[in-house]
């Protein structure tokens, strides 16, 4: 098995308005590796198919009949640190802010989750078969779309909505005059579905559309023309967020970083 990292959207047209994309990790002669991942309004269910969670967080390959190890994450607002002890086979689902509430109730956003049966014994038999990615595209498709029960909180839809739309110029009392409810209201919300305040989201939303600029959309643009693209009041509010949100400049980041996959997969890869 040779060493792959590759990113794959799904196709069924369900699961395709809650899932932004797949990706497939494997490392068949790794020792260790560390990576840093950064701040985003995605949550993910990361599935790896012989390892265990050690007590610091690295998951280690573990040889024999050792059981998948399935872990979500919700939104990251730091850095996370990944670690990564011996070979790995790992399968990532990566969803939209309120998707995984479509497949799975009662998902505690607060902290990861590593005591839940996210797939079945045979499902995860059937993921790790094959390296093909459009054979576990239709597996994890399928698998996702029996699961499927709409959750709708008008709430959270219009508020993200809106913070998407409006990230230039955002306030939480426009948000909630928006939606009609108190800003009190909207952050208990917020952090009982999202485990974030709205603020927070903002945030967040704002660093990653301002990424995704830098990274795909225009490239050579100045740090200076970005931070005014996003209604930052300065270069040094600019930089701060980043240095808040990634320990880093925004030159710093950028430099470190690589882009994995075709979508927006942004590490920082320890040597």
């Amino acid at each position: 098995m040779k060493e792959i990292f590759e990113t794959f959207k799904p196709q069924n047209p369900v699961v395709k308005k809650f899932v932004d994309y797949y990706y497939i990790d494997i490392k068949p002669t790794n020792a260790n590796t560390e990576f840093q991942c950064f701040p985003h309004f995605n949550n993910t269910i990361s599935l790896y198919q012989s390892h265990i969670r050690l007590k610091n967080g690295a998951m280690k390959f573990v040889a024999g009949p050792a059981r998948p190890f399935q872990i979500f994450t919700p939104i990251r607002d730091k850095v996370l640190t990944v670690k990564q002890t011996g070979k790995v086979f790992r399968i990532v689902i990566v969803f939209h802010p309120l998707g995984v509430q479509q497949f799975y109730k009662n998902v505690n956003f607060s902290d990861y989750i590593t005591d839940y049966a996210f797939f079945s014994p045979q499902e995860l038999k059937d993921f790790f078969s094959t390296t093909e990615t459009t054979m576990l595209t239709g597996l994890l498709d399928s698998s996702l779309e029996k699961r499927f029960e709409r959750f709708e909180n008008m709430i959270l839809e219009k508020s993200i909505q809106y913070i998407f739309n409006h990230h230039e110029n955002f306030s939480v009392t426009a948000i909630s005059c928006n939606i009609g409810v108190s800003r009190q209201h909207l952050n208990r919300v917020f952090q009982s579905h999202l485990g974030i305040s709205v603020k927070k989201f903002h945030e967040i939303v704002v660093f990653r559309q301002s990424l995704n600029k830098k990274l795909f959309e225009n490239p050579g643009r100045s740090f200076t023309k970005i931070a005014y693209d996003f209604n930052f009041s300065d270069q040094s509010h600019f930089n701060k967020t980043y240095k808040n949100l990634t320990a880093n400049s925004p030159k710093s980041f950028f430099t470190k970083g690589i882009v994995l996959g075709k979508e927006d997969t942004f590490w920082h890869l320890k040597p």
